[in-house]
Formats: C-alpha cells, sequence, structure tokens
C-alpha cells in the first residue's frame, strides 16, 4: 500500500468540481496543474496514504456500467443537493451524491488522476482514516451496505439487491428415513476457500457438489426420526446474481504458530466459467449461467500490509488500448500490409517540400510527428535541412506548416503536426475527454438516443468479436494496458488476485454506449465537467507559459571590445547585458525578432551565439544559425547569455569563438625594487587583483593579472607582454615542504623549455589563477634569483617578517629566585625586514618596552603571520577584547561580526580565541574524492592512524578508478578516505561562506587551487560518515545549526555549487546492458523545488542521459541492506524481471546472513543457559517435579504492529 518511495499528492485540481479539499493534503507541485490524462485515455484515483483498497474497487464499480447508470439515473429530486447538505433539516444523500460526481470526474475531466477526499468526507472518516489499511473484501460489503441505506425510499433502493444478491440452499438429507431439512442463505460475495485447493473450480466443486457426511461421533439428530441419525448436508446455487463476486481466503491462521498467513500457492481461475453443476435449477438456457470476467482486484503485500491495484476489463471501449511497450518494437511493422506501406511511405520528390514533409509525416507510425523534431526528420529523409535546400524559396517551416492549412493542422495544443487526411491514431494521440466534453452540445439530453452517433459521420465500431475484450491495469494514479496472459501471472506468489468479479454473457452492451464516456451522464454534471476542462486548460497553458519562460542575457556587441583573449564592457558602470524573458518553445527566428524590435537601430545582419562569463571575461562559443529550431532544441536554458554581433568582428577585432579559444586568466610577476627598502607593505586587504592592474608582491615582486586566449602559444604571450625575446618565463613548482625557515617567503619556479615556446596554454594546462615569472637573463646576477636546472628561486628581502627582543632588566645583589628572573625578563616581538639598521630595531623596542599605559599590539588578518603581512596598533591596556578588535577592524578597514582575535605565541602557534562566548570550534576532514585524486596534494604528512576511513551515505561513493574483478564499479558502498587538516575558530554569527573563506587559510589547504569559496562543497559528519551538505552561502552558522565539536568535511568541486534547500544531490549509477553491474557513479543535483514526484526525478535523469523518461527503471541503494528499493511512478509500473542486485550485493547480503546466523546461535546459547538454571530451580522447589518441568520453547520477538480498527462508514437516516 505504501509501494511509493516518494508521495505523490497534486491536490490542486484533483478534485472535481469542489471549492474546498478537506481530506488531503497541499499539492507538492505548488501551483502546478494535475497532468492531463496519459496514452491509455481513462483516469487514475489518487492514494491519500493508504486508500489503495478504496481506489480498487471504486474503479471496478465504475467500469461496471449496469451499476454506474442506475446511480446516474438517481436525480436531484430523490438525492437532494450537495449544497443543501449544511442546511437543518435537509435530508441529502451525500454518500451516492459524492459518488456520482466521483465518477463523472472519472469520465469526463481531462486529468491524470482524481481524488476521492470529498467521498471519504461523506463516509465520515477522518485525516487518519485515509493512511489506515483495510481489507477490500470488508469495505465490500460495508460499501453496499451504506449505499443501501442511502438509498432508503429511493428508485434506487433496490440497486444492490438486483445487481448483486444471491442465494445459496443449504440441505441435510436424513439417511435413514430421506428427510429433507433446507435453509436458505442470502450472499452479495461468495467467499471461496485458497487453502487446499488449487483452482476455483476445484473450490466451488468442493463447495456446492459434495456432500458432507454426519456419521461416527458426528451424527446428526433428524427432527422426523426423533433421533441422532446418519445423514449429508450440500449446499447449491438458486438465485444466480447478474454480477457475481468471488471474495479469494488469502489470509489464514497457523494454530501451531498463533499467527496470520497469507496463500501464496498457485490458484487458477478462468475467463468464463459456466455454474450450471454448482445450481439447484438446471434445466434452464447456458447462457443463464455462464459468466465472464471483468474485474480482477490484486493483492501484493503479506497478511498484514501491502499494496492493491485492480486490472479491469472496458467493456465500454472507453479507453485506448496499445500494445505493451515491451511489444511495441519494430517486429509489429513487419505484419503491415503490403499496401498500407505504400501508403505510409510514398514516393518522395525531393525538390517538392510539400512531398518531402508529407512523406515524413505519413511513414511515422502516429501519423504525427513534434514540430521540434520535423527538421531532423526531413534532414534524415532527404540528406540536407530545410534552411540550405527550401529556406530562401519558401521561407521557414513554420511559415510553409501554416500557408498549406489545408494539408497540415498542429495538434496536441501546437506542438505536433500532422496531415489533415490522416489524423493521429488513437494508440498515439488519443482524443481527451476535454475534447469530448467540450465539442458535445450542453443542451443536448444525456438520453440514449441523445449520444447515439450522427449519420454521415465517419465512424466505424470495431468488430464483435472484439467489443470490451481489452484490459487495463488501473494502479491508484497509473493505468496502462496489459494482455490477457498478464491475469494468469496473478494465480500466485505474493501478488496475487484477491478478489474476483464476474457478469453474465447475457448482458450486452447498446451500441450508443461505445466509445461514448457521456452515455447516460446526467446534463448538469456534463456541463460541471466542461467548466473543470475549461479551468484546467487555462491553469495548464498559464503554467506552460510560465514554466517554459526563460531569463536571457542579452549582450550587444556595441557595448563590449576585445581586450586580452575577452571580450570586456566598454563602460565599467554597466555590464552591457540586458535580459529578455522569451518562450522557449518559440524558435530562433522568433527571437532573431524579438530583439530588432528591442533595438530598432540595429544595422546589418545579427547572428546570436552562445557565451559564458569566464574570469578573463566574455568569451563566445556557438552561433545559433538554424532558426527554425526552438530554443528548447537549441540548447537554451534560462539565464544563458546570448551574444548578438554581426558574427565576424567586434569594434573592429575579430573575435575567436569555441571552447580551444577560452580565455585563461594568469597573474604575471615581475622582479621589483623598491626605492626605500624599508617601506611598509601595502595594506593585505587594500591590495585587490583587478583586471590589468599591477600589486605590490612584496618587496621585490609585482603582480599584473592578464587574459590570454587558451589558443595563444606561450611565444605569443612573452609578445603581447612586450618582453624581449631572451626573456624567460616560469611556472609556479609546487613542491612537497613549503619553503623553509620561520620566516621564510623563498619559493620556487619551474622553466619553461624552448620547446613550450611553441605549445598552447590549454597545452600547457595552465587555468584561471595560474601564476606566470617573467625574468631576463641578467636578472640571476641578484641575489634575489637562483637558478638550479630548470628551478628557479625566488628570495626576497621580506622574507625577514620580525625578530624577537628580549630584555634581561640589571639586577642588585643579593639572592633572586629563578622564577622571579623570568618574570622580569621582556620578550617583545619587533617588526622587521633583512635590511633594517640595529638602531631602528632598538627604537622599536624601546617604543614598545617602555608603555605602561598603552599596548603595542601586532595582528595580521588570516591564520599565521605572511611576508610583511603584519600590522601594528596601539591601545588602551583598559579597553575590552571587542573594543581592540573593533580597533583592528578600523584599522584594516574590514567590518562585521565574524571576527575574533586569537593568541600568537613566539613559535607563532595558534592558541584559543580571547573571547569564547559565541565561538564555535570545529574539526575541519578533507574527503579525498577517488574520482578526483588530483585534488589536492597533500604537503604535509599527516597521521591516518586515528583518521581511518569514512562510509558515506549521500550520495554513495564509488570509486572511479581501476573497476574490481572484471566489471565496472558495483553500486555497493565504498570507503572515502577522510583527511583531518586542522581546526578552525569562528563565530556562530559568521556565514557558510566566511567558514569558507576561513578553512582556506589553514595551512594545509594553502596549495588547494580553488577560485572562489563556491568551488567547495561542506559537509557535516556524523560517525566518521557524510551526513549532510551545508547550504546556503549566507546563512549564519547558527541558524544552520552547528555546535562546537561539529566535525566537518570540504570537498574540491570541479565547477562552482550553490544548492537551494530543495535541491537533493544524487549519486547515480546507469546499468551495464546484460550485465548485472553498473557504470561509474557520477553526481548529478536534481531540483525538487517544484516538483517532488517520482515522475520529476525520472524526467531529470531521462534529460541528463538523452533518454525517454518511461524507459528508465529506477530504485534507490540501501547500502546498510545491501538492497534495492525500487522507485514507482505514475505512469511506469515497476519491472519485476529487472533485478537490480549485483553479485557484490548479494555477498553483501550473505555476510549478514551468516553474521545474523551467529548472533542467533550466541542468543540460543544464551537462552537455553537461562531455561537451564530455571529449571533446577523448578525442580529443586518441587519434590518429584521433574516431570511437570518440561522443556521450554524459545519464541522469537514480535514485530510490534499498530492496533487494527475497524472499517465503517456513517450514513444519515432516511426513512
Amino acid at each position: 500500500m505504501f509501494g511509493n518511495l516518494f508521495e505523490e499528492e497534486e491536490e490542486d485540481g484533483g478534485g472535481f468540481f469542489s471549492s474546498t479539499s478537506s481530506g488531503g493534503r497541499a499539492a507538492k507541485g505548488g501551483d502546478e496543474p494535475p497532468p492531463p490524462r496519459g496514452r491509455s485515455n481513462l483516469c487514475g484515483i489518487k492514494n491519500q496514504g493508504g486508500t489503495c483498497y478504496l481506489n480498487s474497487l471504486l474503479q471496478t464499480l465504475l467500469f461496471t456500467p449496469e451499476f454506474r447508470e442506475e446511480l446516474f439515473s438517481l436525480g436531484p429530486e430523490e438525492l437532494g443537493c450537495l449544497e443543501d447538505k449544511e442546511k437543518p433539516g435537509a435530508k441529502v444523500r451525500v454518500i451516492p451524491l459524492e459518488l456520482q460526481r466521483l465518477f463523472a470526474s472519472l469520465l469526463l475531466v481531462d486529468q491524470q488522476s482524481a481524488s476521492t477526499a470529498d467521498l471519504t468526507d461523506s463516509f465520515g472518516w477522518n485525516s487518519s482514516e485515509g493512511t489506515n489499511q483495510h481489507d477490500v473484501q470488508e469495505l465490500n460489503r460495508i460499501l453496499f451496505s451504506a449505499l443501501e441505506h442511502s438509498l432508503v425510499d429511493t428508485s434506487g433502493s433496490t440497486l444492490i439487491h438486483r445487481l448483486y444478491h444471491g442465494t445459496i440452499v443449504n440441505s441435510i438429507v436424513c439417511k435413514e428415513c430421506g428427510n429433507v431439512s433446507q435453509r436458505q442463505e442470502d450472499f452479495l460475495d461468495l467467499t471461496v476457500c485458497v487453502c487446499g485447493m488449487s483452482s476455483l473450480e476445484e473450490a466451488l466443486w468442493n463447495m456446492f457438489v459434495e456432500e458432507e457426511l454426519f456419521e461416527g461421533n458426528n451424527l446428526y439428530r433428524c427432527a422426523q426420526c426423533d433421533k441422532l441419525v446418519t445423514a449429508a448436508k450440500s449446499a447449491k446455487l438458486s438465485k444466480l446474481p447478474p454480477f457475481m463476486t468471488v471474495s479469494l481466503l488469502r489470509f489464514s491462521f497457523d494454530f501451531a504458530k498463533c499467527e496470520r498467513y497469507k496463500e501464496t500457492g498457485r490458484y487458477s481461475f478462468p475467463f468464463t466459467i459456466n455454474l450450471r453443476p454448482f445450481c439447484e435449477q438446471t434445466d434452464a438456457e447456458d447462457s443463464d449461467y455462464s459468466y465472464e470476467l471483468f474485474s480482477v482486484i490484486i493483492h501484493k503485500g503479506g497478511c498484514y500490509g501491502g499494496h492493491y491495484h485492480v486490472y479491469i476489463r472496458d467493456i465500454d471501449q472507453l479507453g485506448q488500448w496499445e500494445p505493451p511497450e515491451e511489444e511495441r518494437k519494430p517486429k509489429t511493422q513487419k505484419k503491415v500490409k503490403e499496401e498500407d506501406k505504400e501508403v505510409c511511405e510514398p514516393k518522395v520528390q525531393e525538390d517538392d517540400p510539400l512531398s518531402v514533409l508529407t512523406a515524413v509525416i505519413a511513414q511515422e507510425p502516429s501519423k504525427s510527428v513534434l514540430v521540434d523534431q520535423l527538421g531532423q526528420k526531413l534532414m534524415t529523409m532527404i540528406g540536407s535541412s530545410w534552411s540550405k535546400k527550401f529556406r530562401k524559396q519558401f521561407g521557414p517551416i513554420g511559415k510553409f506548416l501554416q500557408s498549406h492549412s489545408d494539408v497540415f493542422m498542429l495538434v496536441s495544443n501546437g506542438t505536433r503536426v500532422a496531415l489533415k487526411a490522416n489524423l493521429p491514431s488513437p494508440v498515439s494521440e488519443p482524443p481527451s475527454p476535454a475534447e469530448q466534453t467540450t465539442n458535445s452540445d450542453p443542451s443536448t439530453p444525456s438520453d440514449p438516443g441523445a449520444a447515439e452517433p450522427q449519420p454521415g459521420l465517419d465512424q466505424k465500431p470495431q468488430p464483435e468479436q472484439e467489443q470490451g475484450s481489452h484490459w487495463f491495469d488501473l494502479n491508484d494514479s497509473t493505468v496502462t494496458s496489459i494482455r490477457e496472459s498478464d491475469i494468469e501471472k496473478q494465480f500466485q506468489g505474493k501478488e496475487s488476485a484477491y478478489m474476483l468479479f464476474y457478469r453474465k454473457t447475457q448482458l450486452h452492451r447498446p451500441r450508443e454506449a461505445l466509445n461514448n464516456p457521456q452515455y447516460k451522464v446526467p446534463l448538469h454534471l456534463i456541463q460541471l465537467a466542461q467548466e473543470k476542462n475549461l479551468k484546467l486548460q487555462q491553469m495548464r497553458e498559464k503554467f506552460e507559459a510560465t514554466n517554459n519562460t526563460v531569463e536571457l542575457r542579452l549582450h550587444l556587441a556595441p557595448s563590449y571590445r576585445l581586450e586580452n583573449g575577452a571580450l570586456q564592457p566598454i563602460s565599467k558602470e554597466q555590464d552591457g547585458s540586458t535580459t529578455l524573458s522569451f518562450d522557449r518553445r518559440k524558435t530562433v527566428g522568433d527571437l532573431r525578432l524579438a530583439i530588432y524590435q528591442m533595438h530598432e537601430l540595429w544595422e546589418g545582419d545579427m547572428a546570436l551565439t552562445v557565451a559564458k562569463s569566464l574570469p578573463a571575461g566574455l568569451h563566445l562559443y556557438n552561433t545559433i544559425i538554424d532558426d527554425s529550431i526552438s530554443l528548447y532544441s537549441a540548447g537554451i536554458q534560462t539565464n544563458s547569455d546570448l551574444f548578438v554581433w554581426n558574427g565576424r568582428e567586434v569594434c573592429g577585432a575579430t573575435v575567436l569563438t569555441g571552447a580551444e579559444w577560452e580565455p585563461v586568466l594568469l597573474t604575471v610577476v615581475r622582479p621589483f625594487l623598491g626605492e626605500d627598502g624599508e617601506q611598509e607593505v601595502e595594506d593585505p586587504v587594500d591590495c585587490e587583483e583587478g583586471k590589468g592592474g599591477f600589486k605590490d608582491g612584496g618587496t621585490g615582486l609585482k603582480k599584473e593579472t592578464r587574459g590570454f586566449a587558451g589558443g595563444s602559444t606561450l611565444g605569443e604571450v612573452k609578445e603581447v607582454l612586450g618582453e624581449p625575446k631572451e626573456s624567460l618565463l616560469c611556472q609556479e613548482h609546487k613542491r612537497g615542504e613549503q619553503g623553509a625557515g620561520e620566516g621564510g617567503g623563498a619559493s620556487g619556479w619551474r622553466l619553461f623549455p624552448p620547446a613550450d615556446m611553441q605549445r598552447t596554454l590549454k597545452e600547457l594546462s595552465l587555468k584561471d589563477g595560474d601564476t606566470l615569472l617573467v625574468l631576463e637573463p641578467q636578472s640571476f646576477d641578484s641575489s634575489m634569483f637562483t637558478l638550479n636546472g630548470d628551478v628557479v628561486t625566488v628570495t626576497t628581502p621580506s622574507d625577514c617578517r620580525w625578530l624577537q627582543v628580549e630584555f634581561r632588566p640589571h639586577g642588585g645583589g643579593g639572592a633572586i629566585e629563578e622564577g622571579e628572573k623570568d618574570e622580569e625578563r621582556k620578550k617583545i616581538k619587533v617588526p622587521a625586514t633583512g635590511n633594517m639598521v640595529q638602531s631602528t630595531v632598538s627604537d622599536r623596542w624601546t617604543a614598545q618596552g617602555n608603555s605602561f599605559h598603552q599596548l603595542f599590539l601586532h595582528f595580521t588578518v588570516g591564520t599565521v603571520p605572511s611576508a610583511g603581512m603584519e600590522m601594528d596598533i596601539i591601545v588602551e591596556s583598559t579597553c575590552t577584547v571587542k573594543e581592540c578588535l573593533k580597533s583592528m577592524l578600523d584599522a584594516v578597514g574590514l567590518d562585521g561580526t565574524c571576527w575574533h582575535l586569537r593568541r600568537l605565541d613566539w613559535c607563532e602557534e595558534i592558541g584559543e580565541p580571547l573571547m569564547d562566548e559565541g565561538f564555535l570550534k570545529l574539526s575541519v576532514w578533507l574527503y579525498l574524492d577517488p574520482r578526483n585524486n588530483s585534488a589536492v596534494s597533500m604537503e604535509t604528512n599527516f597521521d591516518h592512524t586515528d583518521n581511518g576511513h569514512a562510509e558515506e551515505e549521500m550520495p554513495e561513493v564509488v570509486s572511479g578508478g581501476e573497476p574490481r574483478g572484471h566489471s565496472p564499479p558495483l553500486c555497493a558502498s565504498s570507503v572515502a578516505e577522510l583527511t583531518s587538516v586542522g581546526q578552525v575558530q569562528i563565530s556562530d554569527e559568521a556565514t557558510l561562506e566566511d567558514l569558507k573563506t576561513q578553512v582556506l587559510t589553514l595551512p594545509a589547504l594553502q596549495d588547494m587551487c580553488m577560485p572562489t569559496t563556491a568551488f567547495m562543497r561542506v559537509w557535516q559528519l556524523e560517525g566518521q560518515r557524510l551526513a549532510r551538505i551545508l547550504r546556503g552561502h549566507q546563512l549564519t552558522l547558527r541558524k544552520l545549526k552547528l555546535t562546537s565539536g561539529t566535525d566537518l568535511c570540504v570537498q574540491q568541486l570541479l565547477k562552482e555549487e550553490d544548492l537551494g534547500p530543495k535541491e537533493v544531490l544524487l549519486n547515480v549509477k546507469m546499468g551495464v546492458p546484460g550485465e548485472r553491474c553498473y557504470y561509474s557513479a557520477e553526481e548529478l543535483v536534481w531540483d525538487a523545488s517544484r516538483d517532488s514526484s517520482p515522475r520529476s526525478l525520472r524526467t531529470c535523469l531521462a534529460a541528463h542521459y538523452g533518454l525517454s523518461p518511461d524507459s528508465l527503471l529506477l530504485a534507490k541503494h540501501q547500502p546498510d541492506k545491501h538492497t534495492w528499493e525500487e522507485i514507482s511512478n505514475w505512469n511506469l509500473l515497476i519491472d519485476n524481471n529487472r533485478d537490480f542486485v549485483t553479485l557484490e550485493d548479494e555477498q553483501g547480503q550473505q555476510r549478514l546472513r551468516e553474521q545474523a546466523e551467529q548472533r542467533r546461535k550466541g542468543w540460543d546459547f544464551f537462552f537455553d543457559y537461562i531455561i537451564s538454571c530455571d529449571t533446577t530451580t523448578l525442580c529443586q522447589g518441587q519434590a518429584g517435579g521433574s516431570d511437570g518441568a518440561g522443556p521450554q520453547k524459545k519464541t522469537g520477538q514480535t514485530k510490534s504492529r499498530k492496533p487494527e480498527v475497524a472499517l465503517s462508514i456513517n450514513v444519515g437516516v432516511f426513512r
């Protein structure tokens, strides 16, 4: 009953003609309207959580035409009006009225599923009743009883009795005198035994043919003989109802185990059955005893819970049956007759567009083509596109279709094109109930004659032998076609038949009822259906327009110039872009026309090129040249960047497009010696890198950021920089250890060989943020630069950052303890550079050491002081920590409340925060992704012995390296290696972005290449397992519910990520065809904010892999159990033949079974010991009581279950 992994509730629009839906929950899809009917053209029923048993029975009653029409024949004069049900004294028969509305909704309203909330409200059920599981056989009796009481004193008071009532005659015959004692028994359904039986016929034979003898100790007292005699008991069917309901006793009770169980053995039943052998009167015609099966309610699960669905035969041909998907293969096309092939494959005149398009549409099985796919199919047929062959002469393909409206017509809301002479077949494009209802005349009476087809219409009824022979599976909201052979699969197993519904073969349906859902539906319900369909259509059009509107950023060429290999805005104040909202279902030509209208002064050609903003600037990729395709087909999504230009140049400069010319933003470093050797380093906060600007990289170096085309060679880069040919270029060298010395700022650079001058930046794997050092040959004459092979070492005077000065006061005579001497000594840290004279150091110490009322403090922003980044401040010794912190922040021009102070001892070890209140101490771990081994090279040897490994739960981690065994990586949970990188201390008012920034300052992560904090993902650990992703860059740590001592894990990403609150990170694996294994896992972000149903998940995965949503089977992995949980959907049933379990899963399940067996044996020993002790005690307490203390049976722990609640339906008094 709870088969779906995700709950699908779309209450909006689900109820029929109802302004309130008190019984249902709000739709998760927000304002999304309910989807229209599927290919079957039949409507399902929503599951309120546990009402699948009700849905199955209601669908059976709906597809019992005689019951449905009898119910519709009761008018408001007998039942009353629902609008009057709250009026005092009004007798409104709510249950039949709500049932009428539900049936009308299922027949006429164009929606995928209807709601039973109003009907269950009329039953008197509360919200919890919709989630309780009940037995459908019990509901059948209670619902019929409720209808009988609701229809008292109406023309329908005998409805149930006339259709379902039958009688059984029980007879006992005395073997001595021959006296016959009879008793008549009424029934609405026959309950037959399953246990010990192999078929329905055998069970009926045992009930109504075989006799039960009363003999031996079980004698019968004959009233005529007045003594105990031998007798025979038998039963016969006396009266047969038009509809025979058979309830199978699948659930039995095991008295040995004292528990219920379900009979899952094979139990067959016929499609047609003759009940003559089981009847009392056998002289009538065969047709009076002949029944045919039309509904099978199926139960899947055990005796304490499960799920119901129903197989139903469409007697009135209301649905559009099509072969199951696995049968709709190309092999079926081989059976097409030769004359049909000539029609489907007309002779194509490739120079005539009308002939070509007609042939393209005619060759499709559905006789229609999606408008977006028409151009591609045309190219496949003639080998040339519409734009190249026909556009100049005939214009865009859309206008050509419109100009030939006598041949072509748009269907399915304009998304498909079909031939007027050959409209889409019912198999692929069934007419919706909305069209049937809208086109009907509401003034026409709803009697059979009114529904009779008009003469002259091209309507060909199906042959008589095919009438009502198609079966459908109605599984809550899902309706699919099935074969009769599929019913035989329900003879046995955990998913098996539970109730059978037969109808007399004498019951024939009138011709006018076929394919006519309005047949005998009251006029007022038809009108309400029309209004509902109109409202749904408006909702869908509005939703489609909103859902298909994309926000485009248009970049106009006159606002840009080409600089440093990328396009830069001419005006620094304006970015040169314009936002445009556009329907992605429209064509590129429509977009071009809209841009022309926006910019009337545009002259010349207009090219639309997909662009992307990179760190170096705006770069252009592919140009969209086909005006006939839609934006969706062109791959244009929301927030896409489009560059509008002439397709050749921008401001006279030729622009190189494509991925191979992506610009790279590099940092160029040159030697620089300041005039004053003691000059202070610029404030580190104010030294922001600007594009094309310089930054003081410390005394001795200057930095400049420049952009270069990725396809440029290194030699061309040197020319752009204006460097002579003999100059040298170096790349920063990543070494295994940091620079030597406590104050060492020396860095290593690798010299590019001459052969690399002809290689491009892409070939050299240079990326944004990389640094190039430009040196001239005479630079090695300076002591700053040292060449050792191809490695250049740069050592600047700023490597010396401070000196530790110790003052030892002159002591007088006498003995002074050593501890007192240490207290009198003063150690002061004095800023100093490599070329500072001693007198300056002395002056600085004097200025600090002689201040008694002021403190001279050194501070730096970040973790440990870097070269030249330390600053000084003088504060009063009486000021508070907060005041001191504010003064430091004012000095460097920072604000905010996320900063704090920490002590720094003489060896630069960071101590505890000076203010503990409101601060968090968080341990940080690094997740080493096995699929991205080059994520970060750890330069410090960490101790892995205490860290161990952690298994990730969501997403599931599977190695992307070499597969284990002889197959790709399986879906078992793999180990994710976690390495400790240190701790951070931060205010709980800091944002997540502040936390990421501070994490990047940890020494172990200094060499991690990360352009922005958006390239970092932060996990919260629970027991060394990845538990949840911290999301929301501007959320404070307090709102994220982080506490001191929490373990965090950081993961480097290859692209920016900003997950929203409803975005789900999935670890997806695609199965290898024909093998029990999966390809390597990949991460996928699913936006569940609009719709969190399985349908949305399936659509997301289908779009990612380029597959049809109906062809996907999904399952969620349970790594702890090594099992897979299938994810069902409203438009797809689970394929029971598909086994998701891999060999590794089977091995894991075997290990779990072995562990459980070992635990059981241990408990057996424990219980045996306890029982043995208890038995010994009893023997000692009772004389000769050893016989009375027998062995005690160990009883296992039974699973606790909710108490069963009786099913009831409240009915008013109408007598």
